[in-house]
């Protein structure tokens, strides 16, 4: 009787020891980390025509279709995009160069001279400006200068020079940055020509020096009021021909 127990127990322990291996073998396998969603793509058209009075360079983009290459640039590539947006008063307010001369291939390196293939929020340009000339998405002779001024990011292209007004987007992939000026590239429009220096200053004509000459009591000078010399003689001459005369006179009458 007892070596029927013990043979029970002892069946009933590996069946349920190998149920709980036949458990843990198939379980569920732990879930993989769910991945981030990629950003969603990045409408520069639609940016451009509700941030601003940015119309004429919207047009300039579209007209060259730089717009296609900007919206690749920032929406398929890690590295992002910046673009410098000039208003249209910019445009209208540029008298010389004159952009209406440009050709097509011009005017589509004028487009791409605004864009740089980097994301850049405003504290990147503090170390952009050491690295300077900094070449644009125009191509190698297309550089930007930069500078950091208490904050400030100044550009100059050789015939420009201008500052951020004030950022219109930056959100990673892309920054745009409204500029108060257009960027013109000296590849396109050539060393831009020299100022003409301020005129010199006239020549100060000293006073003449104040005489010192005692005035008589009647507030005339003594050189006003003194004779010369020859007048001396004149009457000195009269004064002897009128002594003889009245001498004369006297001889006659007695």
């Amino acid at each position: 009787m007892a070596f029927t127990m013990i043979f029970m127990v002892t069946t009933l322990l590996v069946l349920f020891s190998s149920s709980v291996t036949n458990a843990e073998s198939v379980a569920a396998p732990a879930l993989s980390p769910t991945p981030a969603p990629a950003p969603a793509p990045v409408n520069l058209a639609y940016l451009l025509s509700v941030a601003g009075p940015f119309q004429t360079f919207l047009n300039l983009l579209e007209s060259t279709k730089v717009i296609q290459t900007f919206q690749n640039q920032a929406n398929n590539t890690k590295q992002g995009i910046t673009i410098f947006i000039p208003t249209d008063s910019a445009f209208s307010s540029l008298k010389k160069p004159s952009l209406s001369n440009l050709t097509q291939d011009e005017k589509k390196s004028l487009a791409l001279f605004h864009g740089l293939s980097q994301y850049y929020t405003l504290s990147d340009f503090n170390t952009l400006s050491q690295s300077s000339p900094v070449t644009t998405m125009a191509g190698g002779q297309y550089s930007l200068n930069f500078t950091d001024v208490s904050g400030t990011v100044h550009l100059s292209s050789g015939w420009t020079n201008t500052k951020v007004s004030s950022s219109i987007h930056s959100t990673n992939p892309v920054s745009l940055y409204e500029v108060d000026k257009i960027l013109l590239p000296e590849a396109i429009f050539g060393e831009p020509p020299v100022p003409a220096p301020a005129p010199a200053p006239s020549p100060e004509i000293a006073p003449a020096a104040d005489t010192f000459s005692s005035p008589t009591a009647g507030g005339v000078s003594p050189k006003s009021s003194l004779p010369s010399s020859s007048h001396k003689i004149i009457n000195w001459v009269t004064l002897n021909y009128l002594a003889l005369a009245i001498s004369g006179g006297l001889i006659f009458f007695f």
